[in-house]
């Protein structure tokens, strides 16, 4: 079906709505404007699901700016200057360059809703993913003596030669994780799982890909973050653990700091419901 309104645009291998939108539009942020053939526009969920040949409709008329709905993007919110500042002693994998090409996999995180939720939402994942890796300095999981045992055959099969261990921002593990993970990306992380230690916008992407996938029956950490608070992501990323003992666990405690010292950087109250 031909477009309507508009030029017809064919996606390219490796295009983003947010590349497109960048290219064809002079702002990233207005991916929301583009439509699909058949007039409706594209959702948060066609991200993850461009393929190359797929035909899209990009409005006609001059570049305006954005909507006042939307955030400034991440790369907006947080400049390289405030990425070193929370991050003094980060490995130098993962970079600020590799981390905002990641997010441009995922156009609406930190670009959905006021700008203090967009704020808060910074604050948050680097929060989470700070208490994970211990300031960005580990980038694979420490004790070695557990890389065999995250296979699970009867879900994916487990490649040999290959480990599907904790790597990455949010410790990606066990290789269903892997497939599922790879599958949203576009690429072969069950293959290839040491992409996630050794490219550091993949890297950067598994952790995004776990913060923008609903946990069912939890909700995804970016909806929690505006509808229930920071302390909701606590448990959706490890709530068996740090959650329901009756107190602020230490775990929590430090996240929760962290997520503090993050908003004050980034000019913007932490909000309600900090503890889990």
């Amino acid at each position: 079906m031909p477009c309507i309104s508009g030029k017809s645009y064919i996606v390219q291998a490796g295009d983003t709505l947010f590349l497109i939108a960048q290219q064809q539009l002079g702002d990233g942020n207005r991916w929301r404007e583009i439509q699909k053939t058949d007039s409706t526009p594209v959702t948060d969920a066609d991200t993850t699901t461009l393929r190359p040949g797929q035909e899209l409709c990009i409005p006609n008329g001059s570049v305006s700016p954005p909507s006042p709905s939307l955030g400034k993007g991440f790369k907006g919110i947080v400049p390289s200057a405030t990425f070193e500042a929370m991050f003094p002693n980060r490995n130098g994998f993962y970079s600020y360059e590799g981390l905002v090409a990641a997010t441009q996999k995922y156009p609406s995180f930190c670009n959905d809703g006021t700008d203090e939720q967009c704020k808060r939402e910074a604050a948050a994942f680097l929060a989470n993913i700070a208490h994970e890796t211990g300031g960005l300095k580990y980038v694979e999981e420490l004790n070695t003596a557990n890389w065999s045992h995250y296979c699970d055959p009867n879900i994916y099969p487990c490649i040999p030669g290959k480990t599907y261990h904790g790597r990455g921002p949010i410790q990606l593990s066990w290789n269903y994780n892997y497939a599922a993970c790879g599958t949203a990306l576009g690429i072969d992380l069950l293959n290839n799982p040491d992409l996630v230690a050794t490219d550091s916008s993949i890297s950067f992407m598994t952790a995004l890909w776990f913060w923008m996938t609903p946990q069912p029956p939890k909700l995804s950490c970016h909806n929690a973050i505006r509808t229930s608070g920071f302390g909701m992501t606590i448990n959706i990323i490890n709530g068996g653990i740090e959650c329901g003992r009756g107190q602020v666990t230490p775990q929590a405690q430090n996240r929760i700091q962290l997520y503090q010292q993050f908003t004050n950087q980034l000019g913007v109250t932490p909000g309600e419901n900090l503890a889990c």
